[in-house]
């Protein structure tokens, strides 16, 4: 018997086709909505204010905001420099003619040396820092001495970087990246997190990056390779991390410093590189922290964290003088081959606790924390050779000019201790809508210099002081703080350079002392916040003096810096984030000296746009201006501003049920070639900022 096929209606013919074609679709369309959501690039307003602990923006006396990894996944920086490039008040140069960051904050130089990890001092790499190993880069404005006591470099007087490493979250994280910079750069990264035990108390996230090739500009090449660990444990009451890092980034032909001999030269083609062949920079760094907190009551915590850091470093560092400005002729000054070893151990300890006294809420922080460093170095600087800006002769290294210190096995040059003890106490009256700051850190610093020529002790001091600090927060509506500040700082001083023409080449200074005032305000309007800060910081300048016939590097004058700062960040309108801000900066000493390196305006603008007719599609950009500023003290030589222009995309898909990212940015899109930033008070010089450079990478998380 035959049986008869019934025709089924057409449209329940397609239903039933569509049905696991439609159901696959919305589960995809879910992937890429989730991750198009996680992918996008926002600041956290508050982070890690020191001994006052992890607080938003708003209950805060200072300004502080993060960039999480969200930002470093998207823009794939190269160094931490470029991920502070986002931020307004804060510009990045070199110093000291090596591949050495270091950021302008106030007008105030932040060395690569005084930045922290996971709230402590002398632990992350010195140079160069990597940023695929953290998880944020905070920034907080201002002096910070109270919040973490002096920083050991003796830097960091117009604000802070905190760096937190990655450690295992809430969620399972497993992601792999592939990346492509500039004219042959590549490399890869991988991040997995994972949580176990029968609460997930046990936490473990490991991450790694390698890179290698030549960037945007022209010979110079950059290899950096970095593994980072982290394991924690969470009982509830008792919480442990220990956090362990390894980085290795070199540099070959590095684009130098140009030295100003009375005037500032064209600026030659963007790509252009003016670098010796020879000349690399080699950095080692293996570090740590162990983190451990135990809850004594629900508003009480006591903590404790120590780091360590070993760091090896060695190049052959180059630079050059313009003596012709018609021509770009000049000399390539001392070259210089140094080694350089560093061990550093930080620990501190504290107490935290909360309590009501009737209506009146108290925190207190009682606690200290001390450093210690031995630097290890050595030099030989050679004979200098005639050379070209835009034309530069590749010659062989040259005889020796004059050397110091054991090139082959480095002995101490410095060695230092910092000790330090606070207590605060943060009062709230009227429901915390008014909270009064008040505190006070003893600071004790102890510096030890050797000579180059021997090992013999050439200088020792012993310093103290009492350093207080006073803040009040006011919130009269719902989203609206305002905030003052008074802070003094006891700072180790500079160290003047190695130059034969300097009586005191390589002393160090006694310590100085600075004073901070400062009001503000901060306004969230839902996913909006806005900040405003008005400031003035005093400090003792230094500089170069003649005394008894002899250049002697001293303390001149003092230097008074004052602005205005104002950012705000969040998602504008829906699909629509900003990241923007501007910053007015009048920075000079009292005897009408400029202060060299500080733009007297700056200007940031970060936008990303998801596209509503294209799910998964995202447009990005940013702007970056940067006004004058004085290339050498005596205020004759001016750096033009410049402003330069970012585009890019990202587009997230679902391939297999994972989430794919790729991503294309093009930075300096109109490839101008522009002095990006002045520095060095002993012999004035200016940094080529960055060509074109294509960035591009893709990621699948799984």
């Amino acid at each position: 018997m035959r049986y008869r096929q019934t025709a089924l209606p057409a449209f329940v013919i397609a239903a039933a086709l569509a049905g696991p074609a439609a159901a696959q679709e919305t589960e995809e369309n879910t992937i890429v909505v989730t991750a198009q959501r996680d992918n996008a690039t926002e600041i956290v307003n508050g982070g890690d204010a020191g001994v006052l602990g992890d607080k938003p923006a708003e209950d805060l006396p200072f300004s502080i905001r993060s960039f999480d990894e969200t930002l470093i996944y998207n823009q794939q920086p190269l160094t931490i420099g470029d991920v502070l490039d986002n931020d307004p008040t804060v510009r990045t140069t070199y110093g000291f003619g090596n591949a050495a960051e270091q950021f302008v904050i106030r007008g105030f130089a932040l060395f690569g040396d005084d930045v922290g990890v996971n709230g402590l001092y002398g632990i992350a790499p010195r140079q160069l820092i990597a940023p695929e190993l953290f998880d944020e880069v905070q920034v907080l404005n201002g002096a910070t001495a109270f919040l973490n006591g002096a920083a050991p470099g003796g830097s960091g007087l117009g604000g802070s970087v905190n760096l937190q490493l990655k450690r295992a979250g809430a969620q399972d994280v497993a992601r792999v990246t592939a990346n492509f910079v500039g004219e042959e750069h590549v490399g890869g990264s991988f991040d997995v997190s994972r949580r176990f035990g029968s609460a997930g108390q046990f936490g473990l996230r490991v991450n790694g990056a390698y890179r290698d090739g030549e960037v945007s500009v022209d010979r110079e090449d950059r290899r950096t390779q970095v593994l980072g660990a982290a394991f924690d444990y969470d009982s509830g009451p008792f919480r442990a991390v220990l956090d362990m890092a390894y980085q290795e980034v070199r540099v070959d032909s590095l684009r130098p410093k140009v030295t100003l001999a009375g005037f500032i030269p064209d600026v030659p083609e963007a790509d252009a590189n003016y670098a010796q062949d020879y000349t690399y920079t080699e950095l080692r760094d293996i570090f740590g922290t162990l983190s451990l907190e135990y809850d004594l009551g629900p508003d009480a915590l006591l903590y404790a964290r120590a780091g360590v850091r070993d760091g090896d470093e060695e190049g052959i560092y180059g630079g050059i003088t313009v003596t012709d400005a018609a021509t770009g002729d000049g000399t390539s000054g001392f070259h210089s081959f140094i080694p350089y070893e560093q061990s550093n151990q930080s620990v501190e300890a504290g107490l935290r606790a909360g309590f009501n006294l009737g209506s009146i809420t108290h925190e207190i922080n009682v606690g200290g924390n001390a450093i210690w460093q031995e630097d290890r170095t050595a030099y030989d600087f050679f004979n200098p050779f005639d050379t070209n800006l835009y034309d530069p002769a590749q010659v062989a290294p040259q005889a020796t000019a004059f050397v110091g210190g054991d090139l082959d096995d480095p002995f101490p040059i410095t060695k230092r201790e910092l000790t330090s003890f606070f207590v605060s106490d943060t009062i709230g009256f009227a429901g915390d809508r008014v909270m009064l700051t008040g505190g006070v850190r003893y600071q004790e610093i102890a510096v030890d210099g050797f000579s180059y020529f021997g090992g013999a002790l050439t200088t020792s001091y012993n310093e103290n002081r009492w350093t207080p600090v006073a803040g009040l927060v006011v919130k009269p509506s719902d989203g609206l703080s305002l905030y003052a500040n008074y802070i003094e700082a006891l700072q180790q001083g500079p160290t003047a350079p190695v130059d034969p023409a300097l009586s005191n080449s390589g002393a160090v200074l006694a310590p100085r002392v600075s004073e901070q005032y400062e009001i503000g305000g901060k306004l969230a309007l839902g996913p909006v916040f806005a900040s405003l800060a008005l400031y003035r910081i005093e400090r003792p300048g230094e500089g170069v003096t003649t005394e008894g016939g002899q250049q002697v590097f001293s303390y001149v004058g003092e230097a008074q810096h004052e602005g205005i700062e104002l950012t705000l960040n969040g998602e504008v309108a829906p699909g629509l984030r900003l990241i923007t801000g501007l910053a007015v900066n009048d920075a000079e000493f009292d005897n009408g000296l400029e202060v060299i390196g500080v733009p007297d305006f700056t200007f940031n603008a970060n936008a990303e746009w998801d596209l509503p007719f294209l799910p998964g599609a995202t447009l990005t950009g940013r702007v970056t201006h940067t006004g004058e500023q004085a290339a050498d003290s005596a205020g004759a030589l001016t750096l033009d501003s410049w402003t330069v222009v970012d585009l890019g995309a990202r587009y997230v898909f679902a391939a297999g049920h994972k989430p794919v990212t790729l991503r294309l940015t093009v930075d300096n899109v109109f490839d101008e070639a522009y002095w990006a930033s002045a520095f060095d008070v002993f012999a004035p010089a200016v940094l080529q900022g960055a060509p074109r450079t294509v960035k591009a990478s893709a990621s699948i998380a799984f």
